[in-house]
């Protein structure tokens, strides 16, 4: 693929929509928002923009979610260039080529227990350090698709920086007992709320008093699960 394909305005005026959203919530946006953002009649003006977008190598669209859009390898190496402060998830593959990290895949996790504690380190990969706008300290293999209209899905590995601090909308990876989940954050009325991305969940409400809950970090990054073979 060309590194540089050219673009129209419209088209690059979609792809630093796309980044941006990514950025600011951690998700690309949907049709609709594309649609109502830019002032296309209907989300099928945006989805044919997209498609353009897909053909020239840009960026891939993935079937089956709402915000089934990721940004290509060459797209992202160009981007971070450019934004090296960026924020939010990025999907890209290592490349051998580039400069390595070494992230440990936490298994399950016992109460009470640190997260990175040695016993719940299932095995290390390498991943490319460019792929990531800020630094992970580790991978978490996603279970479910509680996060599946994010681009989330059963099977990937998800790049987390630990934080125990969280803005309302950023995806972060919680700790309740010995379950960890993969939710939206939202703070309301002195409650925190973990929000799927799938109608068919239902969000967490966790209360002031509960204190088996502990925020373990901030989604910076995924993997693919399909790239794993």
């Amino acid at each position: 693929m060309d590194a540089s394909p050219k673009l129209t305005a419209r088209q690059q005026q979609i792809l630093d929509l796309i980044q941006s959203a990514i950025e600011r919530t951690g998700a690309p946006p949907t049709r609709a928002e594309i649609a109502a953002e830019l002032g296309f009649r209907s989300p099928n003006a945006a989805e044919e923009h997209l498609q353009a977008l897909a053909r020239k190598g840009v960026i891939e669209l993935v079937g089956g979610t709402a915000r089934g859009i990721r940004l290509r390898g060459e797209t992202l190496r160009a981007l971070n260039e450019q934004r090296l402060s960026g924020h939010g998830l990025q999907y890209l593959l290592p490349l051998p080529s580039l400069a390595q990290l070494s992230l440990p895949l936490v298994g399950r996790v016992a109460a009470g227990s640190p997260i990175l504690a040695q016993e719940h380190i299932d095995e290390t990969y390498h991943v490319e350090a460019s792929m990531f706008p800020r630094r992970p300290d580790f991978l978490l293999k996603v279970r479910g698709m509680s996060m599946r209209d994010a681009g989330i899905l059963d099977g990937d590995l998800l790049a987390v920086q630990r934080a125990t601090e969280a803005k309302n909308g950023q995806i972060v990876v919680a700790r309740l007992g010995d379950d960890v989940t993969v939710k939206r954050f939202r703070r309301v009325r002195g409650l925190i709320e973990l929000l799927p991305e799938n109608p068919e969940f239902e969000p967490i409400v966790v209360g002031p008093e509960q204190g088996d809950f502990a925020l373990e970090g901030l989604a910076v990054g995924l993997i693919r699960n399909t790239m794993l073979m």
